[in-house]
């Protein structure tokens, strides 16, 4: 079973405490779309941000969740 929107903000903010998480549910329940902004991907490439959310959401991306469009940036980007 997919988790709620609100238990994957969360997983995240138990990863990332400072994160900003928007969620987004589309084409059933199993089908994210997020924007994480946090001060914690600074100085890191795009892909290690993705990987930090991803790990973040640990078993959920392996079992629950068929598919995730993934926006990531600094709050200094986000301006």
């Amino acid at each position: 079973m997919a988790p709620k929107p609100e238990e994957v903000v969360d997983m995240i903010r138990q990863s990332i405490p400072d994160a900003v998480v928007e969620v987004n549910v589309y084409s059933g329940d199993d089908h994210f779309e997020l924007r994480v902004i946090s001060s914690s991907f600074s100085g890191k490439t795009r892909i290690q941000q993705h990987k930090m959310v991803y790990a973040a959401l640990g078993e959920q991306m392996k079992q629950a969740i068929h598919a995730l469009a993934l926006k990531t940036s600094t709050p200094k980007e986000n301006t």
